[in-house]
């Protein structure tokens, strides 16, 4: 029998997986029984630890292919749970799955010569193909796991849009607990509005921003002991992690050169990092890609603390007085995020120390791309065959800032994540491609488009046949 065999035919124990503080002066452990998103001690983030050294584990990441001859068996289907050895703290009786992870990582010369790459040097790994239409559900399959092992009946997030669509997709799919979802009043687009509203969960619409929804959803789950499924949740980081599996697995098992991500709240390049740092520990990989983390200019909060006061992990002990002094001065002057990559439109990064981890074990960066830089950026990964929301096109835009500044090689490997379809914010592509003639859509303008250079608009043509032969003519 395979080591991957051998594992799949036992259950997980409950005492060779844990949550576990990061904060080095605690480590405090608590059950994988325990709903928590915060260590009790401390108030720092938790991570799923594990006792490797009695799971089973397989000897090489090539083992995994054989679960392509069994994908009959939804477990070995799921682009998450066919790694469950990597992420072993549910028995597999447990689980709950709807098919995500079906994603591909695709070449584009396209996209590599916009960059200022060598021809199939970027890579753009689409998440969009997700059943929710998003990354989300990487996580949210191993959150909804984790609600279904504690018997939660109902499970709430705050959200920008992704993840009340993913939650609300498991709700109503497994029939396991009743969604809540919490949204800003204006700060959602309505591709994914109205995913949440169809897939049934309740929807609470606050007055305030992402950040005042998740502050409220916190403290009514804490109050009445709900699920709470936004990323602080450390399950779902586990889930997260499969993403950086699936890379490997396209490149036949070999990391590139670079990971580059959008920066939000900060759960993927966080989850990045735990699944580096752990194939690393396991002998899996020989060494880990470097990590790019790309905000939105006008949702920062990274960039100003990682380059800007040089906020750093320095071993899990954070310079807090820095960070907390940073958002005390933005709740004084009442900063709010903006831009119209609303997925990543986020001013407190719950991740935060997270990330800080991670850019620290991956040699990482931090740079911020302007809305224009992220909508021409996004124009072009449409023009070579990928629709994307525009928070995914931070990832381009930052990789050909990177090109530019001489840090990313012509000839590096370059992993971008596409983390939503298209769909999900059909209104800035429409706006974007019908700015011609010098005008430009009011809502791109109040976020400081004032070009659209790949712009692909409809072209008005008269009800004649003559006019429209002319038209195509002259393609």
């Amino acid at each position: 029998m395979s080591t991957l065999e051998a594992a799949t035919s036992t259950t997980t124990r409950q005492d060779t997986a844990w949550q576990v503080c990061i904060q080095p002066d605690c480590r405090s452990t608590y059950g994988i029984d325990e709903i928590l998103v915060a260590c009790p001690k401390c108030g720092n983030l938790l991570d799923i630890g594990y006792d490797w050294d009695r799971l089973e584990v397989p000897s090489s990441l090539s083992e995994f292919e054989a679960r392509w001859s069994t994908r009959r068996n939804p477990l070995d289907f799921s682009g998450v749970w066919r790694f469950r050895n990597l992420l072993p703290f549910a028995p597999e009786a447990s689980i709950v799955t709807i098919g995500e992870g079906q994603t591909i990582l695709r070449e584009s010369n396209l996209i590599s010569r916009y960059v200022g790459l060598n021809d199939s040097n970027v890579l753009l790994q689409y998440e969009g193909l997700n059943p929710s239409g998003s990354f989300k559900d990487n996580g949210m399959t191993a959150a909804s796991t984790h609600a279904r092992m504690v018997g939660a009946k109902f499970a709430a997030c705050a959200s920008t849009g992704n993840t009340s669509a993913s939650l609300a997709i498991y709700s109503s799919a497994a029939q396991l607990f009743n969604a809540l979802v919490f949204v800003g009043t204006g700060k959602i687009a309505f591709g994914k509005l109205s995913q949440a509203l169809d897939y049934g969960a309740h929807t609470l619409q606050i007055a305030g921003d992402f950040d005042d929804a998740l502050k409220q959803v916190r403290e009514v789950c804490q109050r009445e002991k709900i699920y709470l499924c936004n990323s602080v949740n450390p399950f779902r980081l586990e889930g997260q992690k499969t993403i950086m599996f699936r890379v490997l697995e396209a490149l036949n098992w070999q990391p590139p050169d670079w990971i580059v991500v959008p920066g939000g709240n900060l759960g993927n390049s966080s989850a990045f990092g735990k699944a580096f740092l752990e194939l690393k520990d396991l002998g899996l990989i020989d060494r880990v890609p470097r990590l790019a983390v790309i905000n939105a200019a006008g949702a920062n909060t990274l960039h100003q603390l990682y380059n800007e006061r040089s906020v750093r992990w320095n071993d899990g002990r954070t310079d807090d007085a820095t960070i907390d002094g940073f958002f005390a001065q933005m709740d004084a002057e009442n900063r709010r995020a903006s831009t119209l990559a609303t997925a990543i439109e986020i001013n407190r990064p719950v991740n935060l120390k997270k990330c800080l981890r991670a850019l620290d074990a991956c040699h990482g960066v931090v740079r911020q791309v302007s809305d224009q830089e992220i909508l021409d950026a996004k124009a072009q990964i449409g023009a070579g065959g990928f629709g994307c929301e525009p928070a995914s096109a931070a990832s381009v835009a930052g990789a050909k800032l990177l090109r530019e500044e001489g840090i990313i090689a012509p000839s590096d490997q370059v992993v971008c994540i596409l983390t939503g379809h298209q769909l999900k914010d059909p209104n800035a592509t429409v706006a974007y491609h019908s700015s011609t003639n010098g005008e430009i859509d009011s809502k791109l303008a109040a976020h400081g488009i004032d070009s659209v250079t790949f712009a692909n608009g409809p072209v008005v043509v008269e009800n004649e046949l003559d006019r429209i032969l002319d038209v195509i003519r002259s393609l």
